[in-house]
């Protein structure tokens, strides 16, 4: 009854995926399924159960001991018992795989997929279905279906990773990970103009694996161009550990980090629901090539065939509780690549969030604080705005925006000082397109932390001193103009209305009055707010204004030009960088303000004319007054002012009364004499 089960190479078929053998142990039309039970269609009577899980498999000693060395000493340890039952629970891929391997065994043909091959390879370890049993078993035979057939196409190299999901640790140690793994990174970083293969370029026509012939024919002309981020769809499917293995052998290949970071995006914005705004197509947007079909496009554009074939409907992918997200944001920011702009700012303090949400490792979480930092001048207000999710705090997270603003300043701080060899022109050249740049970057870190300050500054949680040191972090250069910086000690006077004199002038010292606006001025001297000597450096300094606006357009009426438009242009940008609300406000103060400048020059007026009429009295009252009266003070000091230019006459008066008196006595003397 039973027949010889050997098998000659040329027998074995396994290059169109199916399995069989040339003379199967036992004669039988397949399997039958009854239930939780499958029994082999054959009259001889099963003399074996196998049990895993909730299932059962009625079979036959004989074809299962010629090919499998576990089955054989696992009937040897049954040989003295009757019930000749064997547990397999803990064989990997589970009843399937068991069932693929059982026909095998039975020389019944095996059609072998993408889908069933990592399985089944598992079984075959398990069961030790080696060579040494029989040429061709069952692990060879697995084994070069994945070398030869999955390992070269695209599509079946993404779907066995992804089967190996179930695997662990049995995928892992027979290196198809790995070699799955390296098998993507060789096809993504290729060119695909050269490998038509490689994207199918339009939808399949059916679900099965496409034949060479037609994946030829429905791939992309050579003049079509292949976006460069046609595998990121594929690829993001993966679960988290095999999508780092996939990515770190691409940066082994040497892919450009913008695509990678672009990638890692693409797989955030699918794993990690609470990343992407509401209306958003994806966190993913400029890291690739003009040209190429970015991540963020619309909705209904199709990415290409083999995006259709692998990935199904967003339904299909599991539900990712709060544990899988802490673990794919760890992951996925080990993975980051280290160059500035591999990923958008934005994406960066998305992440941020969840991480400080979800307790990520804290030396993970430093560091992409210190990613943030690089590249803090692409930040936004609405990506800044980051919640405390300590409840006795404030509302936003303050002391994070904080710790952001001081790695960006250590970085422009090394960036400046980092030294180059270059030749010493260049190295001019360099130093002032340098300092432009950090210039800029500072200015726009200015204005976004002036946005933020005002944002915050209506938490009433929020302490004066957390407001002080934010507004002092950056250097006096970075701001130019202290407009946004007074809107937002504006806005905290509003929200704290019980500080006390001393607290609103230490608030007010984190402005200058001089680099406000003529109408920011406006309507700080009106703002019943501030305090009195605020208000009294507004003043002076919007005089200080008025008159240098004065003085430009009498430049502007000589004809003078040069000195005239910097300060038109100034005023216009300054005015286009201010609310609509603080622009109705001031111009409604103009009116006011002008009055008050109208009875001022009155007042002023009214002074000289009384200055006047006091002197006018003065000189009156001393040509009343005796010479010889010094009672009064003002007589003194009339006297001692007048002292020098009466000493003079006195001594003209006195030499001549000198000479006439000895022309007198001189005759005088004349006449005695003779007499």
């Amino acid at each position: 009854m039973w027949d010889s089960d050997t098998e000659s190479v040329g027998g074995r078929d396994y290059g169109n995926g199916v399995l069989s053998t040339t003379k199967p142990g036992v004669k039988t039309d397949g399997f039958e399924q009854r239930g939780q039970s499958w029994h082999v269609a054959t009259d001889i009577p099963s003399d074996l159960l196998v049990q895993i899980g909730d299932v059962s498999f009625h079979l036959h000693k004989y074809p299962l001991l010629s090919r499998s060395g576990k089955m054989n000493r696992a009937v040897y340890e049954l040989r003295d018992t009757e019930l000749n039952k064997i547990a397999l629970d803990d064989l990997p891929g589970g009843p399937e795989a068991f069932e693929l391997a059982a026909k095998f065994c039975y020389g019944i043909a095996v059609d072998l997929t993408a889908t069933n091959i990592s399985g089944l390879r598992c079984a075959a370890e398990y069961l030790e279905m080696t060579e040494d049993l029989e040429e061709g078993n069952l692990i060879f035979k697995t084994e070069a279906f994945l070398s030869y057939v999955v390992l070269s196409s695209w599509r079946d190299s993404i779907l066995v990773l992804k089967s190996c999901e179930k695997l662990s640790p049995w995928a892992e140690n027979l290196q198809i990970v790995r070699r799955c793994s390296e098998s993507i990174a060789w096809k993504a970083c290729a060119n695909p103009k050269g490998i038509r293969w490689q994207y199918t370029g339009k939808p399949p026509r059916s679900v099965s694996s496409p034949k060479w012939n037609e994946m030829k024919e429905s791939s992309p002309s050579r003049n079509s161009p292949v976006p460069p981020d046609w595998w990121f769809e594929d690829v993001s499917i993966l679960r988290i550990d095999h999508f780092v293995r996939v990515i770190t052998a691409i940066k082994v290949k040497g892919m450009r980090y913008e695509l990678i970071g672009a990638a890692i995006m693409h797989y955030a914005g699918k794993w990690l629901p609470g990343l992407v705004k509401e209306g958003s197509g994806s966190v993913s947007g400029g890291a690739v090539d003009e040209g190429s079909n970015s991540s963020n496009g619309s909705s209904s554009s199709w990415k290409g065939g083999l995006h259709m074939i692998v990935v199904g409907s967003k339904e299909d992918l599991p539900a990712v509780q709060a544990k899988d997200q802490r673990m794919i944001i760890e992951s996925l920011i080990s993975i980051i690549p280290p160059q500035k702009d591999s990923v958008s700012c934005s994406f960066l303090l998305r992440l941020l969030r969840m991480a400080n949400m979800l307790k990520v490792a804290p030396a993970l979480v430093t560091e992409l604080e210190k990613r943030v930092g690089m590249q803090f001048e692409q930040a936004t207000l609405a990506d800044l705005l980051i919640p405390s999710y300590n409840k006795h705090e404030t509302l936003y997270d303050v002391d994070l925006v904080q710790r952001l603003l001081e790695h960006f300043l250590v970085q422009e701080q090394s960036e400046s000082s980092s030294p180059r060899r270059q030749s010493f022109s260049d190295t001019k050249m360099y130093d002032a397109a340098q300092r432009g740049t950090n210039s800029n970057a500072k200015m726009r870190v200015a204005r976004l932390v002036d946005s933020y300050l005002t944002e915050v500054s209506r938490d009433r949680n929020l302490s004066l001193t957390k407001f002080q040191v934010l507004a002092e972090a950056l250097p006096e250069s970075a701001r130019t103009c202290d407009d946004g910086l007074y809107r937002a000690v504006d806005s905290y006077l509003k929200a704290h209305p019980t500080l006390t004199e001393h607290e609103r002038k230490r608030l007010c010292r984190v402005m200058d009055c001089q680099k406000l606006s003529i109408d920011a001025c406006m309507h700080a001297a009106q703002n019943e707010r501030l305090p009195l000597r605020v208000v009294v450096q507004v003043l002076f300094s919007e005089q200080v204004k008025i008159s240098n606006a004065l003085a430009t357009g009498l430049l502007k009426e000589t004809g003078d030009q040069s000195h005239y438009q910097p300060l038109t242009s100034n005023r216009k940008t300054l005015l286009e960088g201010t609310p609509q609300s603080f622009q109705e406000g001031w111009a409604a103060a103009k009116k006011d303000i002008n009055s008050l400048k109208f009875e001022l020059e009155t007042m002023k007026a009214k002074y000289l004319e009384l200055q006047n009429d006091m002197e006018t009295l003065q000189r009156q009252l001393d040509k009343v007054t005796k010479p010889k009266q010094t009672s009064s003070a003002w007589s003194t000091g009339w006297k001692k002012l007048t002292k020098l230019g009466k000493a003079t006459e006195n001594n003209d008066i006195g030499q001549q009364v000198q000479n006439g008196d000895l022309s007198r006595k001189t005759p005088r003397r004349w006449r005695n004499s003779i007499s």
